[in-house]
C-alpha cells in the first residue's frame, strides 16, 4: 500500500487478518481482560501424538503442539524435545498456530475482536521464546524419515529427541522451506520434535506484519502457520516435481508438457532408480543412476492435442490435470510425488499507455479484485475462506490480491477449482521493503538477508508455479527492489521455472530486469465522492489500479453491535474525531473524520445511531458501485483505458470500520450489493462525468434487441422525464454501448432526484435494473491539493431531499426449502405496498433466525433493491442449513425510506 508519509517519518501502514471459523470468537467470553490463566488438566491431557504413517512417499502432517514461554520453562532444550517429558502448564496449540492464537482458542484472553480487548493483552509475555513441542509415532525404521516445513515466525532453533537439528541463524523467515533428516535420530515408538521459537518484529525480518489494515496483534504472529510434515521414503526422495506449460494460442489446439522432478539419492551408496509417471492416459519412465548423496533432475516431454484449457469463471471452464510420479528401487517403491495443474496461458504486456494488460489463453480482460486479508492471528479455516472465495465470484470479481501474508496450499487450490485469478507479492511497509523505502519503517538489509530472501522467493514459486489461478509474482509492492534485490528474486524465479509475467511493483515503479510495474498506486484510501472515479487522473479509471477504494466500509448494525461497546458505538455519530480503535492504528486513518463530514455534508446529520448507519449503507452502495461501473465502462476506451482495479480491501482480518466488501462475520451491506450491481453479467449504468446510460457486457456472446429505458423522479415519485431506445446492441467480452443520454436539465427536476434504469430483452424481460439518487448541486473535487489518500472534497452533493421521501411499506412473503446438499433455499417476494408515487429505496432484506440474528454466510440472487408502488421483487437466498443452528428462517425488510418488519420464511 502506497504511504507517502503524513507527517515525517511516520508512515501508516496496513495490517492484516485472515480465516477463523465463523462463530469461533462467539464463544469467548467479552467481558474486561482479567488476565492470563494456566491450562486446566483437561487440556493438558489434550497435547497431540501424531501417527506417522510408514508407506514410503507419505507426508504425515504434525497434529499438533503444545506451547509455553521460555520464561516459565527451566528444562533444558535437550530435556523439553525428548519423548516423555511431561509439559505440565503448557498450552494446547493447533497444527497451525500462532502462540495468540493458540491462548485465545485456550480460553486465556476475552474476544480480541470485541471493543480494545486486544490492547489489554500483555505485549511482554511474547517478547521471549516461545517453545513449540509434539510427539509422533513411528511403527518402524526400514525407511528414511524428514521433517518438512516452512511458516516459522521469525526464526526457530529445531530439536528432535533431545539433539538439535537445525538453528536459528538456518531456520529464519516466514516463506523459507526446510527438509531436515532426522532419519538417525528417529526410534521406533514415540519420537518428540521441539520448535524454540523466537520473537518476530516485521521491521527486522522477512516474516509477515502488518500495516494500516488492523491493529496488529502483541504476539506480531509469532509461530508456526503452515504444516510441519514427516516424510517417509526409500533411498531415493522426489522433490520438486512440477509441470512446464506451454499452450497453442490463439487456437488453443495442443500443449506442449514438460514434466521435471529431482531425483535424490539420500544413501550412502549408489543406487538405480526407475522414475515413471502419468498425467491423464499418458505415460512416462526412465532409469536414472545416482551415487551417494548425488540428485539429478529428471525431464520428460508430454504432448497434448486438444488439451482441456483452464480458464478464469466466467470465461470457460476449470479443467485441473494430475501429474503422478513414482521413483523405485529394486522394484520397491521408493517415493511419490503427486501435483495438480492447469493448462493456460497468462502474458501481461504493457499497453501505449505504459499501463498493464492482463491476457488469458490469448483473451483480454479487465482485472476486477479485492485486495485479500488473512485472519488477523493467521488462524487457518478452510469453509470461512471457500467462503469468501464464493463471495467473490457472487460479487462478479475475478482476482484476490495478495500482499504477504500468502496463504497455504489450500487457498489456491481453491482458487483454481473455483476460477478466481490471484496475484500473489510480498509486502510493503516492514523488512521486505526497509531498503528501498526511504525513510518508512523497515530495517536496511544485511548480507544475512539476502540468503533468506532468494530462499523465500524460491520456496514460494515452487509452491506456487503449477497453480493456474496464480497470474503474476509481485516482487514489489510500495516500492520496486532495487538491482541487487531484484537479482536475487528473478534468478530464483528462473530457476524454478516461473512462467508467468513478473511485476517490479504494485506502484508506478520500475526495476532494471523487470522494467516499468504498468501498475498505478495513487489511492484514494479515505472518502472522495462518486464522480471521482470517472476522472482519468489518479486513482479514477485510467490505467491498473493496484489498490483503490474511498476508504471506510461501515458494517450492518448487527455486526457493530457485536464488535463495540454501546459508549463506543454512540462516537460513531456523535463525534467524527473520535479515535476509532477498529479502524486503524495509522494516525491518518485513525478517526472517521472525512468519511463523516461527507456523510453530514450530502445526507444530512445522523440523527442517531441507526440513522449514521442507514445513511452509511446508501453512500457505500452509491460509491462502491461507482468505483468499479466507472473501471468496467473505461475498459475498451482507445485512450487510456482502465486494465485493472483492486477493491482496497476485499475483507477484513478482524472487526474493521473501513476497507472491506463484507464484514468479518460475512455480514453484506451497501458495500457488497454496490459492487455485485455494478458486476452484473449484463448492465445497464449511468456515468457521473458525462450523463451517458451505458450498457455493458460481461459475458462472452453479444447481446442484441435490448431496451433501455431512463426514468427521472422526484423523490416524491413525481415522474419528470422518461425515455425509452430500442434495438440496443453490444458485443460481450466486457464491451459497453452507449444507449442514450440524459438531459443536462429537466424542468420542475427537484434537487435531489432518482433515476431509475431498466434495461429488458426481445421477450420483454427486465435483464438488468439500476437506481441512483443524485444531485442537481454536484460534489466539487480540489484536485490541487489531491494527497496520497485523497483528494478534498470542496463541496458536497445535496441528497438531503430523499430525508423528505414519505416511510413506503413493503409487504412480504417468503418460502423454504431444503436441498440435499446440506443447503437450503428461502424465496422471498417483497412488495411495495403504498397508495401513493413514493418508491421504497434500497430495500435490503436479511436471512435471520428465530432470534432475529443474520444467517450468515449467504448469497442472495439480488439485495437492497428499489420498488415503485405496485411492484415487487422476488429474491432467492442460498445458504447452509445448519447455519440455522436449529431455528426456523425468518426474513427481516428494511430499507431507507421502510418501515423495518419480520416475517416467517419456514
Amino acid at each position: 500500500m502506497f504511504h507517502r508519509p503524513a507527517v515525517p517519518p511516520l508512515r501508516s501502514g496496513r495490517l492484516t487478518t485472515a480465516a477463523i471459523a465463523l462463530g469461533l470468537l462467539g464463544t469467548l467470553a467479552t467481558s474486561a481482560w482479567a488476565g492470563a490463566r494456566e491450562p486446566s488438566p483437561q487440556q493438558r491431557a489434550q497435547a497431540p501424538v501424531t501417527a506417522v504413517r510408514p508407506t514410503a512417499g507419505t507426508a504425515t502432517p504434525l497434529s499438533g503442539y503444545t506451547i509455553q514461554s521460555s520464561a516459565k520453562v527451566t528444562a533444558s532444550p535437550a530435556a523439553v524435545s525428548s519423548p516423555g517429558y511431561r509439559p505440565t502448564g503448557w498450552y494446547p496449540a493447533g497444527a497451525r498456530s500462532t502462540v495468540l492464537a493458540a491462548l485465545i482458542a485456550d480460553g486465556v484472553y476475552p474476544d480480541p475482536f470485541y471493543s480494545t480487548n486486544q490492547r489489554k493483552i500483555p505485549k511482554a509475555d511474547f517478547q521471549v521464546p516461545w517453545w513449540y513441542r509434539s510427539d509422533f509415532t513411528v511403527t518402524d525404521r526400514t525407511e528414511r524419515t524428514h521433517l518438512d516445513f516452512s511458516g516459522v515466525i521469525s526464526a526457530a532453533d529445531v530439536y528432535v529427541n533431545g539433539k538439535q537439528v537445525a538453528k536459528a541463524a538456518d531456520v529464519n523467515g516466514a516463506y523459507t522451506q526446510h527438509e531436515l533428516d532426522v532419519t538417525s535420530l528417529v526410534r521406533s515408538g514415540t519420537n518428540t520434535v521441539a520448535f524454540r521459537i523466537r520473537p518476530n518484529d516485521p521491521n527486522k525480518n522477512l516474516t509477515m506484519g502488518w500495516i494500516d489494515w488492523l491493529q496488529p496483534p502483541p504476539d506480531q504472529n509469532m509461530g508456526i502457520v503452515r504444516d510441519v510434515l514427516v516424510r517417509r521414503g526409500g533411498p531415493v526422495a522426489l522433490r520438486d516435481a512440477h509441470v512446464v506449460t506451454s499452450l497453442a494460442v490463439p487456437s488453443l489446439a495442443t500443449a506442449d508438457l514438460t514434466v521435471k522432478a529431482r531425483a535424490r539419492n539420500d544413501s550412502n551408496a549408489p543406487v538405480t532408480a526407475r522414475i515413471s509417471g502419468s498425467i491423464g492416459t499418458k505415460t512416462f519412465a526412465t532409469t536414472v543412476s545416482l551415487a551417494a548423496h548425488r540428485t539429478k533432475t529428471v525431464t520428460f516431454s508430454v504432448h497434448l492435442d486438444s488439451p482441456k484449457v483452464w480458464w478464469p469463471a466466467g470465461m470457460g471452464g476449470r479443467p485441473l490435470y494430475d501429474l503422478d510420479l513414482t521413483a523405485a528401487v529394486n522394484g520397491a517403491p521408493s517415493d511419490t510425488a503427486h501435483e495438480s495443474f492447469g493448462i493456460r496461458d497468462v502474458q501481461a504486456p504493457l499497453n501505449s499507455d505504459g499501463a498493464r494488460q492482463y491476457r488469458v489463453n490469448g483473451r483480454k480482460l479487465l482485472i476486477k479484485g479485492g485486495g485479500w486479508s488473512p485472519d488477523e492471528f493467521l488462524r487457518w479455516d478452510r469453509t470461512y475462506v471457500e467462503d469468501r472465495l464464493k463471495y467473490a465470484l457472487d460479487l462478479g470479481l475475478n482476482t484476490i490480491r495478495l500482499e504477504g501474508h500468502i496463504e497455504p496450499d489450500e487457498f489456491f487450490d481453491l482458487a483454481d477449482r473455483y476460477g478466481i485469478l490471484t496475484l500473489p507479492g510480498w509486502e510493503c511497509c516492514d523488512k521486505w521493503e526497509g531498503q528501498v523505502n526511504g525513510g518508512e519503517t523497515g530495517d536496511k538489509w544485511t548480507a544475512a538477508d539476502y540468503p533468506v530472501a532468494k530462499a523465500s522467493m524460491t520456496a514460494e514459486a515452487a509452491r506456487l508455479r503449477d497453480h493456474p489461478s496464480v497470474i503474476s509474482f509481485l516482487i514489489g509492492s510500495d516500492f520496486a527492489p532495487d538491482a541487487t534485490i531484484e537479482k536475487t528474486y528473478v534468478d530464483a524465479l528462473k530457476a524454478a521455472d516461473w512462467r508467468t509475467p513478473v511485476v517490479a511493483a504494485a506502484s508506478d515503479n520500475s526495476s532494471p530486469i523487470s522494467g516499468s510495474s504498468g501498475m498505478k498506486m495513487t489511492g484514494p484510501y479515505d472518502w472522495i465522492p462518486p464522480d471521482y472515479w470517472y476522472a482519468k487522473r489518479e486513482g479514477g479509471a485510467t490505467g491498473f489500479n493496484s489498490e483503490t477504494s474511498a476508504g471506510p466500509d461501515i458494517p450492518t448494525l448487527d455486526t457493530l453491535r457485536r464488535m463495540m461497546t454501546p459508549a463506543e458505538l454512540a462516537t460513531l455519530w456523535k463525534d467524527p474525531t473520535t479515535k476509532q480503535y477498529h479502524r486503524s492504528p495509522s494516525p491518518v486513518f485513525n478517526t472517521l473524520k472525512l468519511y463523516d463530514n461527507a456523510l453530514t455534508g450530502r445526507y444530512g446529520p445522523p440523527t442517531s445511531l441507526t440513522d449514521y448507519v442507514r445513511k452509511a449503507q446508501l453512500a457505500q452502495y452509491e460509491n462502491v458501485r461507482a468505483q468499479f461501473e466507472a473501471y468496467e465502462r473505461n475498459a475498451t476506451d482507445a485512450s487510456k483505458p482502465s486494465t485493472g482495479v483492486v477493491y482496497w480491501m476485499f475483507n477484513s482480518g478482524w472487526t474493521s470500520l473501513h476497507w472491506q466488501l463484507m464484514d468479518r462475520y460475512l455480514d453484506q451491506g451497501g458495500a457488497y450489493f454496490g459492487a455485485k450491481k455494478a458486476n452484473e453479467p449484463l448492465h445497464i449504468q449511468y456515468s457521473y462525468d458525462n450523463r451517458s446510460v451505458v450498457v455493458l457486457n460481461n459475458q462472452n456472446s453479444p447481446a442484441r434487441q435490448l431496451t433501455a429505458r431512463a426514468t427521472l423522479f422526484d423523490t416524491d415519485g413525481t415522474q419528470r422525464y422518461d425515455k425509452k431506445v430500442t434495438g440496443v446492441k453490444v458485443s460481450g467480452g466486457g464491451a459497453h454501448s452507449t444507449a442514450l443520454t440524459l438531459p443536462t436539465s429537466v424542468p420542475g427536476l427537484s434537487t435531489t432526484y432518482l433515476v431509475r434504469l431498466t434495461l429488458t430483452d426481445a421477450s420483454g424481460k427486465e435483464v438488468s435494473r439500476n437506481v441512483y439518487w443524485l444531485s442537481a448541486k454536484p460534489d466539487t473535487l480540489d484536485w490541487a491539493h489531491t494527497d496520497w489518500y485523497y483528494t478534498p472534497t470542496t463541496s458536497y452533493a445535496d441528497l438531503k431531499g430523499l430525508n423528505s421521501m414519505a416511510r413506503v411499506p413493503v409487504s412480504a412473503t417468503a418460502s423454504t426449502s431444503a436441498g440435499a446438499d446440506g443447503t437450503s433455499a428461502t424465496t422471498v417476494t417483497v412488495r411495495n405496498s403504498g397508495q401513493g408515487k413514493t418508491p421504497s429505496l434500497l430495500t435490503d432484506v436479511h436471512l435471520v433466525d428465530s432470534a432475529g440474528k443474520p444467517v450468515l454466510p449467504v448469497r442472495w440472487s439480488d439485495n437492497e433493491v428499489s420498488l415503485w408502488p405496485g411492484e415487487s421483487r422476488t429474491l432467492t437466498v442460498t445458504y447452509r442449513t445448519a447455519d440455522l443452528h436449529g431455528s426456523a428462517p425468518r426474513v427481516r425488510v428494511s430499507g431507507w425510506n421502510t418501515p423495518e418488519r419480520t416475517v416467517p420464511a419456514a
